[in-house]
């Protein structure tokens, strides 16, 4: 192999894992790297905040099942983006950031912007490490794309010193092996399993995105038939039931773990499948299981298994074939039926019904879209407390059309459709948002106005963190104390925001929404737009 700078080859191997865009936003000591692209096939998309890149590259990585490349500026950059890294790492998204620094030949000097960088990103990481011998620059990306991609997934850090990368390397650029984790537990292990589900006469099943990682949606709906079992998510974010199944019971809490408990603990057989149990702010100490109940669970992380409470049974396997197992299993097991009743306070919920025409600006507006929508619509729901309005209107069905916050942070829905648009350009795809929520990222409508990238942005604008409130409410009962009015700190009201004037100023037309009476003309235009467009939704 021909030696050329490890700034050039690694575009070579760019290429070879077919990596096609990059996010990012430059620096000094990047500079070399990005001149280099200016050479390339890569396609760099330009953000004005690392919170943006990471975000965009989060998104394209959800709807891709492919690594999301970054490019972040030194310990600055890295920090910048440290909010999205963290849920990218509780999200199981597969991103490789590229993070520069001036080189290893100044370690000892402490310059300017000198830090730890593999130290900063390992909390919020699945590996993090530092290029320092030219002739493995290529090894070490390979490793960390291999990395990022095998389950569990997650964000991995490679830091690029300058001086590393102006050095000649003469590696091969070739493409990444990545390892199959397609394993099946072994035929007497699923009998367990099986045996142990239909010793219940109270069913649960406990679902995350382990699912759609592992394309179960199928088998898993499968297997609650036959169980008759009501499926509940934990950390649910995209569809891995559909939400009008008639089993489908809803969504785990994500502050409080008694809200949990109260799903699962009447329950006498669980199996959990494809999440850890429970990413609760506040969780439960003690275990929300019934002291008798058979739970078993299948995930291919084996660190989460009975990480928190312990199970009967715990299968380091890939859902699908597992599920898959499990339903042949218990068809030989229980050829008439497996029979049962549903746990208390799990019972499945009723398909959504759309309501009839309502007097909110919110109510009118997914109605009005979920009429209008053509049927490939994909939607990225940030706006949480906005959620159920909008899921019963247009309620997630299709694998792939659907991606929800997780991890946390706020901001990701933007910057997330527009890397869900860049990665499928034929949907037409919509983000719903927060008005607190769109301002950690609202620089990310400069980039969809920059590259035409033709998402739509819709903000639920109430003027308040209207989820802080919900939240302390919930938090006053648990210890009593009388209600009173919210924190000042909650008010977003002054001055007031106006994202349509904000939206204009960064390129991406705007039409604001007061009333009722206003919601079908802006749906009109949102639905006709031929780039980015943004609808604030003034719903207080």
């Amino acid at each position: 192999m021909h030696a050329r700078p490890g700034k050039s080859a690694l575009y070579e191997q760019f290429a070879a894992d077919g990596i096609t865009h990059m996010f990012g936003n430059p620096g000094t000591v990047e500079q070399g790297f990005l001149d280099e692209a200016e050479r390339s096939d890569l396609s760099y998309l330009l953000s004005l905040h690392e919170g943006v890149a990471v975000g965009m590259a989060d998104g394209y990585a959800r709807a891709t099942q492919r690594p999301g490349l970054v490019q972040l500026h030194s310990g600055v950059g890295l920090g910048n983006g440290i909010g999205m890294l963290y849920q990218a790492k509780r999200g199981g998204s597969p991103l490789v950031v590229l993070v520069g620094e001036a080189g290893v030949r100044y370690d000892a000097l402490d310059g300017q912007m000198a830090a730890d960088l593999v130290a900063m990103a390992e909390p919020v990481t699945k590996y993090a490490t530092r290029v320092v011998d030219p002739a493995s620059t290529l090894r070490v990306l390979r490793r960390a794309i291999k990395m990022a991609m095998t389950p569990p997934r997650g964000p991995v850090v490679v830091v690029l010193p300058a001086d590393v990368l102006d050095q000649l390397t003469a590696e091969p650029a070739v493409p990444t092996p990545l390892p199959s984790t397609r394993v099946a537990p072994a035929p007497e292990e699923v009998t367990r399993a099986a045996e142990t589900l239909l010793a219940g006469r109270r069913r649960l099943i406990l679902m995350g995105d382990g699912i759609s990682v592992s394309g179960a949606q199928r088998e898993l709906a499968e297997l609650a038939e036959l169980l008759n079992a009501p499926v509940w998510g934990v950390n649910d974010s995209e569809v891995n039931l559909d939400h009008t199944h008639p089993l489908y019971g809803g969504q785990l809490g994500h502050m409080f773990g008694e809200s949990s408990a109260r799903v699962v603990r009447d329950a006498d057989a669980v199996l959990i499948v494809g999440t850890y149990v429970f990413p609760e702010v506040f969780p439960a100490l003690s275990d929300p299981f019934g002291p008798d109940a058979g739970v078993v669970h299948v995930d291919l992380d084996a660190y989460e298994i009975a990480k928190n409470f312990p199970v009967r049974q715990g299968l380091v396997a890939d859902p699908r074939l597992t599920l898959a197992a499990l339903s042949a299993e218990v068809r030989r097991l229980r050829p008439h039926g497996a029979g049962g009743g549903h746990p208390r306070g799990a019972e499945p919920a009723h398909p959504p019904v759309p309501t009839a025409p309502a007097g909110t600006v919110l109510e009118r507006f997914a109605q009005r879209l979920a009429a209008r929508a053509p049927a490939d619509l994909v939607v990225f729901d940030e706006a949480l407390t906005a959620s159920p309005t909008l899921h019963r209107h247009l309620p997630p069905t299709t694998p792939g059309r659907f991606f929800q916050t997780r991890g946390g942070s706020l901001g990701v829905g933007i910057p997330g459709a527009l890397g869900i648009k860049i990665a499928q350009p034929e949907l037409p795809v919509v983000a719903f948002t927060g008005d607190g929520g769109s301002m950690y990222t609202i620089q990310a409508l400069w980039t969809a106005a920059r590259y035409d990238i033709g998402a739509a942005f819709v903000i639920c604008d109430n003027r308040r963190y209207q989820l802080l409130d919900d939240n302390i409410e919930q938090y006053w009962r648990s210890l009593g104390v009388s209600p009173h009015a919210h924190p000042s700190s909650f008010d977003l009201s002054h001055p007031d925001i106006r994202f349509h004037d904000l939206a204009a100023s960064l390129g991406v037309p705007a039409v604001r929404v007061t009333d009722v009476a206003d919601v079908d003309d802006a749906v009109t235009a949102m639905l006709g737009a031929r780039g980015p467009f943004l609808v604030d939704l003034v719903i207080d």
